[in-house]
């Protein structure tokens, strides 16, 4: 004997359909398929019993005769108070004019690459020896030699290092001037690169020397990642992993290959770029963005560190 197959529950009349309205008369209407996900797993984590239907490109969601009411008002009262979340991205902040001073920075360090090749007699040195002056010598930057900080990071260990150095980094530290402005961007990454260096110094043998500013474009790396997290942590759940990972990522590729790379310096760089880019973003949504003139005194303020770092190393 053939078994009488029923229809479904949804057929039947004690079934009612949710319509997009959230009208309670009129004819079936299918949801998208972003309304019908949202609205399902209210209902199911409010314990209403449901049926799902194909539509179209869409769904008919059906709830019992007796709990519409109910299943309408629960409804209403979700999309009342998610009413516009996620908020709208911010909008993204007008682009500084940093561009020219920026490209004159990277080739005053080009310049100066050179500069520390030729035999230059200076302050009683015949010649100078730039890099045994300025590297980043652990155990000497523990002694109290505080500038090989920030001169190590102006000196590079030949053209094949200063050049990488330059058309990678240039890509991070103009964007990031571009964010923040000329001087406080000038200002952070110096600020990450000396502290990645006085970070790895803490932890390397004290023998362990190294030149580069590879240290600070890592900063510049992690003080991107950190302004984006922060700017769009209303939307972490699409946002937040993309800078991170990108972040990582560059550290992996570029970070911790060859022979004489410095993975320590690369690796606190990122974190403490990380650290003030949080710091400085936090401060900015509060205070916001430096005008011109704290920018050209921020930008001041870095220079003079640099001529006053290598001033120690040579007197």
């Amino acid at each position: 004997m053939e078994e009488q197959q029923q229809p479904p529950p949804f057929s039947q009349p004690e079934w009612q359909p949710i319509r997009p309205d959230l009208a309670a008369e009129g004819e079936p209407l299918p949801l998208s398929r972003r309304q019908f996900r949202s609205w399902s797993l209210v209902l199911e984590a409010r314990g209403f019993l449901f049926q799902a239907e194909p539509c179209g490109p869409g769904w008919l969601l059906w709830v019992p005769d007796e709990s519409f009411a109910r299943a309408r008002a629960e409804l209403r009262l979700y999309e009342q108070e998610n009413h516009n979340w996620p908020p709208p991205l911010p909008p993204l902040p007008p682009p500084s004019d940093h561009l020219l001073g920026s490209l004159l920075t990277l080739l005053a360090v080009g310049v100066f690459f050179d500069l520390t090749l030729q035999p230059i007699r200076l302050a009683g040195h015949q010649p100078v020896d730039w890099v045994g002056l300025g590297n980043a010598h652990a155990g000497k930057i523990l002694a109290g030699e505080w500038w090989r900080l920030v001169t190590s990071l102006t000196l590079h260990s030949g053209w094949l290092h200063l050049l990488g150095n330059l058309l990678i980094g240039s890509v991070f530290i103009i964007r990031l001037c571009r964010d923040l402005g000329a001087g406080l961007g000038w200002s952070l990454l110096l600020a990450a690169g000396a502290l990645g260096n006085l970070v790895n110094a803490l932890l390397q043998d004290p023998a362990h020397r190294a030149v580069g500013a590879s240290t600070a474009i890592f900063g510049a790396v992690g003080l991107l990642a950190a302004i984006s997290l922060v700017r769009y942590r209303h939307h972490l759940r699409r946002r937040w992993p993309l800078p991170i990972a990108a972040a990582l990522g560059l550290l992996a590729l570029l970070g911790s290959s060859g022979e004489n790379t410095d993975l320590g310096a690369h690796l606190f760089g990122f974190a403490c770029g990380f650290g003030l880019g949080l710091g400085a973003e936090f401060a900015i949504d509060r205070l916001g963005r430096p005008g011109p003139n704290l920018n050209r005194l921020l930008c001041l303020s870095s220079a003079v560190l640099v001529l006053l770092a290598w001033w120690n190393a040579l007197t």
